[in-house]
């Protein structure tokens, strides 16, 4: 800086202010500022607020930047100012680096010069405890009160790599490259993890944002500004605590389908039990249910992976190359055992290995020596150099069989490595299919994987790393193509059911008002009644007719098997006189302070697949419904998919493919098939049921029985279990 940057209100790091842009989104202020102001610098480098300050003008920002510090005249010779509300210009953004207990002060003043966006990087906040807890609720009060969108405390910054603004608020160690992936996280010191392998591997990134504790802006509207943001094609997510997943995940939806789609990639800590508690410690926060994330994770088209390599893997694979057609797969390899694998897992996740035509065929057996392999995957041999690589390639790559393609390297004597990624990068040039490579080994291949990456060629390890993320695309490509499911409502009778509810005091509903509240909203509940005598209980059989089912209602017996409380095949008047002294008596003997509402009859249900319809409401979801295999095998194989409450009936025929027992409901073996439809009505139903009653917090229809085609179900045990 000259010594004319004194003598100005703030120092203009580039070339002068960026033009503003008509019509301004609340989060341009963090991405796009005309103006800055650094809050809390010291002059001291290889502190954070004076590397942060450093780096705003080291980036090539395009604004202004004023330097707040209180008793200095001047940081890195741009003049510096005692508090924000002493600069005399707008100030659009500021960056607040004090200590904790300075930062609410801060805030304070910059709601009062005007400025509407902050990052606060402090950390001393809701992550260290009670008392932190209680300086962030302030800020976040202030926030409110100003307007300010706020992203922090406790994040590394925020970095936009647009040419146009080139802006390093952040305490990361160098401005990454430009790029059109952009990287969210709840970590900074992931975040500086991150920035490092990507250099390494030649990724840039569109935006770069460490959002800490999350007291302002939120993933969730990152999540829609990014969806609408130019520079961005793919959104990565490191995640480690979710408090509002249904917001997160309905936003996703809009992200991920339909027109201007973008897919979302996310690692969400806490797996493990273990992992979870060490989340909590981390940022005190308390990791979501897994299960539950994992499936409407996926119901979102979130893809959930588990590692930074796993990460990157798949975005640059969508981010740099063409969007495949479909799922087929050419391989060229040179040599045999590589090649296998690569196909062994692209057969595995899901991916094609197609035949090629007649013309490709011939085409490989005239560029090829004859100990070749011509079939799909190609085996160009040990000693192939450049001339068969990009012949192979060519050809394959022309199939109209084939989507997409993979290439394999191992470095033998004779392999002119830079020469054949050079034939590499020539042919993805010309080609509107998209190609992953995978030169295998380290030190020999670097300077061809370099060319590779410098081409924005997707390189990997392993060739399976490379079908992975070749897998994702293909679960990306799918989601752009569904559009947004509107949930509609179905014909009920909630009158009936919130008549039984609002009732009912807290605990599990007896048996014969819980399948009232599901006859109500029009689950099939077969013919039932609540008998209070053993012949009112004849009487009942008599009318629907044998074989039937008697069953204990009691409010102290929520499982009925420990009293002997169910007795099935009930053929003749005799059988159920008997049953029902002999029930009497059994609760009378094996729980004694049970209160008897009466002996439920019902008929016997016709045999048929038994899956079950639960549903929760879990604390970071909300409703959520379950569907899997029931009766006896749903806590042994736990063979479930979960859904967020309501759902559309795509939403449902999603849920009761996506489990492996969905094979048995299609009539495997030669068994009969079920009536899915039927199966897909009542989970939509009981879906709209616990989203219309907050006091259902539990509800279990398990089993229900799933007829044969045509026949529909029947719900053959339920519980319903209510809040206060």
């Amino acid at each position: 800086m000259t010594d004319s940057s004194l003598k100005g209100t703030g120092a203009s790091a580039g070339s002068g202010p960026r033009p503003s842009t008509p019509a301004r989104h609340r989060l341009d202020g963090l991405f796009c500022p005309e103006s800055i102001a650094v809050a809390g610098v010291v002059p001291t480098p290889g502190t954070v607020p004076y590397d942060i300050f450093y780096n705003i003008l080291a980036s090539g920002y395009r604004g202004t930047v004023y330097p707040v510090a209180p008793g200095k005249r001047s940081i890195c010779a741009v003049r510096a100012y005692r508090y924000v509300v002493d600069i005399p210009d707008e100030v659009e953004q500021a960056v607040i680096v004090f200590p904790a207990n300075v930062v609410e002060r801060a805030l304070k003043q910059c709601g009062e010069k005007g400025v509407k966006s902050v990052i606060v990087i402090s950390a001393g906040f809701r992550e260290v405890g009670p008392k932190g807890a209680e300086r962030e609720l302030k800020l976040k009060e202030i926030c409110q009160e100003y307007g300010i969108a706020m992203v922090g405390p406790n994040c590394l910054g925020l970095i936009n790599t647009d040419p146009n603004v080139q802006l390093n608020a952040s305490f990361a160690r160098k401005m990454p490259d430009h790029g059109r992936i952009a990287f969210l996280s709840q970590s900074g010191a992931l975040c500086t993890a991150v920035l490092d392998y990507a250099r390494e591997k030649g990724i840039g990134f569109s935006k770069f944002v460490s959002f800490g504790n999350k007291a302002g802006v939120t993933e969730i509207e990152l999540f829609e500004y990014l969806h609408q943001d130019p520079q961005t094609d793919v959104i990565l997510l490191y995640l480690e605590e979710l408090r509002d997943g249904r917001a997160l995940i309905e936003m996703a939806r809009r992200v991920t389908r339909g027109e201007g789609a973008k897919p979302i990639l996310a690692i969400k800590s806490g797996r493990t039990p273990q992992g979870a508690d060490a989340a909590s410690s981390h940022t005190g926060s308390l990791a979501g249910e897994d299960a539950i994330c994992d499936a409407v994770f996926e119901e979102a088209g979130i893809i959930r992976v588990n590692s930074i390599e796993e990460l990157f893997n798949s975005a640059i694979m969508y981010a740099y190359q063409p969007l495949p057609q479909g799922d087929r797969l050419a391989i060229v390899t040179n040599a045999g055992g590589p090649g296998v694998m690569a196909t062994d897992a692209a057969v595995r996740l899901g991916l094609t290995i197609p035949r090629f035509d007649s013309t490709t065929t011939e085409r490989l057996r005239k560029a090829l020596p004859a100990a070749a392999n011509m079939k799909n995957p190609v085996d160009v041999i040990g000693d192939a150099r450049a001339d068969r690589y990009t012949a192979a390639l060519g050809a394959v790559l022309d199939d109209p069989n084939v989507d997409q393609a993979l290439v394999i390297l191992t470095p033998q004597s004779m392999t002119d490595i830079e020469s054949i990624a050079r034939g590499i990068c020539a042919i993805h040039r010309e080609t509107a299919k998209p190609i992953a490579c995978s030169f295998m080994g380290a030190a020999d291949v670097q300077p061809g994987i370099d060319l590779l990456q410098q081409a924005r060629i997707p390189h990997y390890i392993l060739p399976e790393w490379a079908c992975a993320a070749m897998t994702d695309v293909q679960r990306m490509r799918q989601w752009r193509r569904q559009s947004l499911d509107e949930v509609e409502r179905v014909p009920v009778d909630e009158t009936a059911a919130r008549a039984i509810i609002d009732a009912a005091p807290p605990g599990y509903l007896p048996e014969d008002q819980a399948l009232a509240v599901l006859e109500a909203y029009g689950l099939p509940v077969p013919r039932y009644k609540l008998c209070r005598t053993a012949d009112e209980a004849v009487a009942f059989a008599e009318e629907i007719g044998y074989p039937v089912v008697l069953r204990v209602v009691s409010p102290q017996v929520v499982h009925k098997s420990e009293v002997k409380g169910v007795t099935l095949n009930l053929t003749k008047a005799d059988s159920v006189l008997g049953a029902f002294e002999r029930m009497l008596r059994q609760l009378r003997e094996l729980a004694p302070e049970a209160e008897l509402h009466g002996m439920l009859v019902r008929p016997m249900i016709p045999d048929g697949y038994e899956v079950i319809l639960g549903a929760e409401r879990d604390p970071v979801f909300g409703p959520t419904l379950m569907f899997g295999l029931g009766g006896i095998y749903v806590s042994l194989f736990k063979d479930v998919t979960f859904g967020l409450a309501p759902i559309s009936r795509a939403t449902a025929s999603r849920m009761v493919r996506r489990v492996t027992a969905y094979r048995l409901l299609e009539g495997a073996r030669g068994g009969p098939a079920a009536d899915v439809a039927s199966i897909e009505e009542s989970l939509v139903r009981l879906g709209q049921l616990v989203a219309d009653f907050q006091r259902i917090t539990e509800l279990d229809v398990n089993p229900l029985i799933a007829l044969a085609a045509d026949k529909g179900n029947a719900v053959a045990d339920v519980r319903i279990r209510l809040s206060e």
